[in-house]
């Protein structure tokens, strides 16, 4: 690998944290940025403190159902984020659901 490759992939790593952000559907990078600016604060770093902490969503749809018992489908992500849940508020009206099916779509890959 020539230095120049070298010289353009290093940051595009650091970026994205190490995932080449090439290995995401257009679709699925549209949800990486969604979740990234409206979910990852709490649901990662839980930035304000709940008590207790929102659930981590990796690996979401690896398991039956979901933290709250709901079986782990597309159609109850929806539910649960345009409802909003216990302390999560609803987004209904903040997402299209050309960004609803982006944020699931990212979902499924894991979020690793």
């Amino acid at each position: 690998m020539n230095p120049r490759t070298l010289f353009i992939l290093i940051p595009a790593l650091i970026f994205t944290g190490c995932r080449s952000h090439s290995q995401l559907t257009p679709q699925q990078a549209g949800g990486q940025h969604l979740y990234q600016e409206r979910c990852a604060h709490c649901h990662e770093e839980n930035d304000l403190a709940l008590k207790p902490p929102p659930p981590n969503l990796s690996n979401l749809f690896r398991r039956s159902t979901l933290p709250s018992g709901a079986p782990a489908t597309d159609a109850q992500i929806i539910r649960t984020v345009l409802g909003g849940k216990g302390k999560m508020p609803s987004f209904a009206g903040r997402f299209t659901q050309e960004q609803m099916d982006a944020l699931v779509a990212y979902l499924h890959t894991g979020i690793q």
